[in-house]
């Protein structure tokens, strides 16, 4: 998904945007200092919020029944460290624990291939804006370690980078806040203002949400991540939710507010009962290293029949620089997804992807099962092949992004919640 004094190379990453995050600052203490004051009014602020008793006593909801009826069925769901709480706390906290293995790199997030690697170690605190009851207010902050966290950063500010979390990296692992922000909902509007994942495609950062191990080149290449800025969301109807905001470009963070300056917005609308569609946009100053352009993301996913389900996404990108070398200005991709839910413990799924740099074309497709023993573990086996058109989109997918092709690869990993 993305992009929003020296340069230091990861030269044992061959992936280009991990080039981009592997851009180092001089100065960490200064910069945790300054990083830590500027977080601190946001996130206090949405604690205090949270624990002030004439907004949050349960008394004063509205809703009456229906929110005890809600906290009553969270009773029946697997373990979670919220449920060591109890209602004592006025936020829910949770979180995950990811080791995956790859037997070969794919260019892409999984690139330190034949060990078993800690991916996420995902922790979070969240209170939700429930804007049925009226005026509420809320909050979320996250924070990861592990391989995939440089991926999670504010990488997208032109260097020197003396901001935010670049500077949290021990060799593969790192650290990052890929979501600080409080939120204020009202009715069927809410807004939130700070640091978020971003709503355009179909997968995320977050390894829970994903079907999949690995992720595909359409979500690396011409997605943000994450966003600092403000994003409000109206829900017209039960159909059709709308959004709308401003952004500091792709992936930037809290220091720099001069690296971007866009547009971020879109619908999601239900056709029917078994077809729904998204639509989002982003267009102005995408910032470093994007430059000026726009980008397109049409999701559409669909229940054919029971236990089956089909997604396609369309991805299209249009800037003014070249993020990732000559002939990378304009990127599109297009990804197709097919699964199948045998019972409450398997699942099957299929991910075909076309994506184009350019004139260069790249192909790849994964095949894979999740297997649940037990509520809170998923463990997720794949293979996926990808491959170029021929020898001069080979040498430009492994010379300019990093993508290696014309193998196989296999992939595993484990993810316990909680």
């Amino acid at each position: 998904m993305t992009v929003i004094g020296g340069l230091a190379v990861a030269a044992a990453i061959n992936n280009s945007r991990n080039i981009i995050r592997g851009l180092k600052k001089s100065d960490f203490a200064s910069s945790t200092r300054r990083f830590r004051t500027r977080l601190a009014g946001g996130v206090l602020g949405g604690l205090l919020l949270a624990v002030s008793p004439a907004l949050w006593a349960e008394e004063s909801c509205p809703c009456g029944s229906s929110c005890s009826g809600e906290a009553a069925a969270a009773d029946d769901k697997a373990f979670s460290l919220d449920s060591l709480l109890g209602d004592a706390v006025p936020f829910t906290i949770g979180g995950w624990t990811q080791l995956g293995y790859t037997n070969d790199s794919d260019g892409v997030f999984n690139t330190s291939p034949d060990e078993i690697n800690l991916h996420e170690q995902w922790l979070y605190a969240e209170r939700v804006a429930d804007g049925r009851c009226g005026w509420d207010f809320g909050f979320r902050l996250d924070a990861i370690y592990g391989t995939d966290a440089q991926n999670t950063q504010a990488f997208g500010e032109p260097p020197p980078q003396h901001h935010f979390d670049t500077e949290w990296d021990y060799g593969i692992h790192g650290w990052a806040l890929p979501q600080v922000y409080v939120e204020v909902a009202n009715g069927d509007w809410s807004v939130k203002g700070g640091h978020f994942l971003t709503l355009i495609g179909y997968e995320s950062v977050p390894a829970t949400v994903n079907f999949f191990f690995s992720r595909p080149f359409t979500f690396n290449f011409n997605e943000p991540f994450t966003h600092t800025g403000v994003l409000g969301t109206y829900t017209a109807s039960d159909a059709v939710t709308l959004y709308g905001g401003w952004t500091a470009g792709w992936d930037t963070g809290f220091d720099s507010f001069d690296g971007g300056n866009n547009f971020l917005g879109g619908v999601g609308f239900g056709l029917s009962d078994r077809v729904t569609v998204t639509y989002a946009l982003t267009a102005g100053d995408l910032g470093f290293p994007q430059g000026e352009g726009y980008s397109h993301s049409l999701v559409v996913d669909t229940t054919p029949a029971p236990d089956w389900n089909y997604v396609f996404q369309w991805d299209q990108v249009e800037v003014n620089a070249n993020p990732f070398g000559p002939n990378t200005n304009h990127r599109s991709g297009v990804v197709n997804y097919l699964f199948y839910t045998i019972n409450n413990a398997f699942k099957a799924g299929v991910r075909a992807e076309w994506f184009r740099s350019g004139s260069h074309s790249v192909y790849e497709i994964t095949t894979g099962v999740n297997v649940r023993p037990i509520p809170n573990l998923v463990i997720r086996p794949e293979f996926r092949w990808q491959f170029a058109d021929g020898q001069d989109d080979e040498q430009f997918f492994a010379n300019q992004l990093g993508i290696p092709t014309g193998g196989t690869i296999f992939g595993i990993d484990v993810i316990l919640t909680y």
